[in-house]
This record gives structure tokens, C-alpha cells and sequence, in this order.
């Protein structure tokens, strides 16, 4: 039940990076900067699963079958190990992604014609609670805020609490005054932390299921009576 219930989680988290890496995937020059390590838990799930069932059909007939699930038990752990591997690698590139990529995805706002990338940047803007790349400011620099010639950022810069908001410069005290640059990079390696853990605790189950499969292939090998106990013999 326990692992059954391990591949679950696994495969929300996967579902979960996902989703959220679809929202951000404009901020990526590089497409494989997340997807690598979800494949990974994804493959460590399916091996996981394959274990699980080929251990229920053939722990109790065979000392060839509990052998069996050792090794997918390691080949598993030996994914998730990679897995964590990864996810630090990636998770030290992300930065980098961002800064190379954000101002591109800016630069090709066009607001009243919403497109990926415009739905891109009011998505961030209002979930993250941001404006611009480090400020608002930033905006007078974008094409789409010199064709525009309102002197206004998008109403997505405008914070939650302000009724009367239209994006306007000349009121500052409207807009978010973070900048998103900073809150992407955070968001995505929180992301990519949660593959790491979500891994780490997969591996020791792994590592725990090795352990306990390799002292009951033992015992099966040195004590005869315990063959008897598990075809439901007795011992006297």
C-alpha cells in the first residue's frame, strides 16, 4: 500500500512540474531544462509499478523472483539517484535561462493581440505579483509600451487591492513594485527542489525495499524452516 501510495505521489509531483512548467516554458531558450528529470521520475514510477506487481506475483514461489525485484529495486534507485543529480544541475542553470531569455519574451508583448507570449507575461505578472523585468520601469523600454504612447503598463502590473488601477506611471502606488526576473528564477528552482526531494524520499523507499528483500532472500537461503512458514508449513 505504502508504495503504491510512493508511485502516486511521484506521479503528482511529475503532473505538477509539468503544469507549471507550461506556464513558464517562455522563459526557456532551452526546452530541456526541466522536462530531463520529470521523464526520469516518470521512467522511476514505471519501473517502480513493474516491480511492485512482478514482487506480488512471484515473492512467495521463487528465490528467482524476489532476486528479480531486488534488481529493479536498484535499477529504480539508481534513476532516482540520477534523477537528484539532474535536478541540481538544472536547477543551477535556471537562472541563467531566465536572464537570457525574459527580455526577448517582453520585447514581444503586444497586449491588445494577446499571443503565448503576451498570456505569458500577464500570467506571471499577476501571479507572482510583479511588474516589468526589476521594475516597472522596464516597460518604457518595450515596443509595445512605445506604440502605445499612454505612458501605462499592463492592468496585469496593478496590485490586487487597487480598484481603480489602469497602469498608469502616474501612479506608481497602483503597480507591483518587484520585478518578475527575480520571482521566475525563485519559482522555478522551488520547482525543480520539489523533483529533488520527491526523489530523495523515492530513493530511500527504494533503498529500504532492497534491504528488507535482500535479509528475506537471505533467511530463504540459509533456513529451510522458513520455506516451510512461507508455503504455509509449520515449524516445530
Amino acid at each position: 500500500g505504502s508504495c503504491w501510495a510512493a508511485a502516486g505521489i511521484l506521479c503528482y509531483v511529475g503532473a505538477y512540474v509539468f503544469i507549471t512548467y507550461d506556464d513558464y516554458d517562455h522563459f526557456f531558450e532551452d526546452v530541456y531544462t526541466l522536462i530531463p528529470a520529470v521523464v526520469i521520475i516518470a521512467v522511476g514510477t514505471l519501473l517502480f509499478i513493474i516491480g511492485l506487481i512482478g514482487c506480488c506475483a512471484t515473492i512467495r514461489e521463487s528465490r528467482c523472483g524476489l532476486a528479480s525485484f531486488v534488481i529493479i529495486l536498484l535499477l529504480v534507485f539508481i534513476t532516482e539517484v540520477v534523477v537528484v543529480v539532474l535536478g541540481y544541475i538544472y536547477r543551477a542553470k535556471v537562472e541563467d535561462e531566465v536572464d537570457h531569455s525574459i527580455q526577448k519574451v517582453y520585447d514581444a508583448y503586444s497586449g491588445t493581440n494577446p499571443d503565448a507570449a503576451s498570456r505569458a507575461i500577464d500570467y506571471v505578472q499577476r501571479q507572482l505579483r510583479c511588474c516589468g523585468i526589476h521594475n516597472y520601469s522596464d516597460w518604457e523600454n518595450t515596443k509595445w509600451f512605445k506604440e502605445t504612447k499612454n505612458n501605462s503598463v499592463p492592468l496585469s502590473c496593478c496590485r490586487a487591492t487597487s480598484t481603480n488601477c489602469t497602469g498608469s506611471l502616474a501612479h506608481p502606488m497602483d503597480l507591483y513594485s518587484e520585478g518578475c526576473e527575480a520571482l521566475v528564477v525563485k519559482k522555478l528552482q522551488e520547482i525543480m527542489m520539489y523533483v529533488i526531494w520527491a526523489a530523495l524520499a523515492f530513493a530511500a523507499i527504494q533503498l529500504l525495499g532492497m534491504l528488507c528483500a535482500c535479509v528475506v532472500l537471505c533467511r530463504r537461503s540459509r533456513d529451510p524452516a522458513y520455506e516451510l512458514l512461507i508455503t504455509g508449513g509449520t515449524y516445530a
